[in-house]
């Protein structure tokens, strides 16, 4: 019996905040697995209650939110639904292994990356936003 490769695991919290006149922000649980090119993340609310699933491979992206699920060849865009905003999702997998990647107008910061903590900024497109993310594997 061959064994499965294990997949890259992360769990924790993250944190959306937009620097517009009426800010807004989101935050979350979450439980990521997998790579940029295959995988799934679950939002969860504070209390544990599941905000959305999503799951992607190279054929596309799903996006399960209660009783609906909507499909896309897109994942940023689904992330985007659930989140309010966009968030760069591949640069993510990047930064959670330590790889400092840009992202379209995100710079990150990885100096706690080994307290599990990384913070990345977007200057560009408006408004600006800052996404937290403290995690275990």
């Amino acid at each position: 019996m061959v064994a499965k490769p294990e997949r890259p695991y992360w769990s924790g919290r993250l944190a959306l905040q937009m620097e517009e006149e009426s800010a807004q922000s989101f935050s979350a649980l979450f439980e990521l697995e997998g790579s940029e090119d295959q995988g799934e993340l679950i939002l969860l609310s504070p209390l544990g209650n599941t905000l959305g699933k999503l799951k992607w491979s190279s054929e596309g992206a799903t996006l399960q939110t209660g009783q609906q699920e909507q499909t896309s060849h897109s994942l940023d865009a689904l992330l985007a639904q659930v989140t309010g905003e966009a968030i760069p999702i591949k640069a993510i997998f990047d930064w959670l292994r330590g790889i400092e990647t840009n992202a379209a107008g995100w710079v990150a910061d990885l100096s706690a990356l080994s307290q599990g903590r990384i913070t990345a900024q977007r200057s560009d497109p408006k408004p600006k936003a800052i996404l937290r993310i403290a995690f275990t594997h």
